[in-house]
């Protein structure tokens, strides 16, 4: 889930990029076209400019946002995993002849599984 949420933020920095390299050949454009009407190519390309300028602060505000999941979901996980630690320790301490007889039962079921391929 987090590499999916990964690849969002990659894909909407690439976007992103490629929004600003269209703006950047946009302007050129304008601003050659400019020479020839030059009140109406100014207007133009600053209007455009201006909305593409907004759509790329809304990218930015997305993925910044995408991240902060990112990081909440990171945390999620470390708490989870930290707490199934303690009660893993928790129940060697109290039990540990039950768990070493679950490993063994499991070890052997990976093992007849592997055989069995063979």
């Amino acid at each position: 889930m987090a590499s999916s949420r990964f690849e969002r933020l990659s894909d909407l920095d690439r976007m992103l990029g490629d929004l600003e390299q269209r703006l950047s050949r946009l302007s050129r454009v304008a601003s050659r076209a400019s020479a020839a009407a030059p009140d109406t190519a100014g207007r133009i390309g600053d209007t455009i400019a201006s909305a593409l300028g907004l759509m790329a602060e809304r990218f930015r505000g997305r993925a910044s946002t995408l991240g902060h999941d990112v990081s909440e979901f990171s945390d999620d996980a470390l708490r989870a995993g930290n707490a199934a630690l303690r009660k893993l320790t928790r129940d060697v301490d109290h039990r540990p002849l039950v768990l070493v007889a679950v490993a063994a039962g499991v070890g052997l079921l990976a093992a007849g599984l592997l055989m069995r391929r063979s």
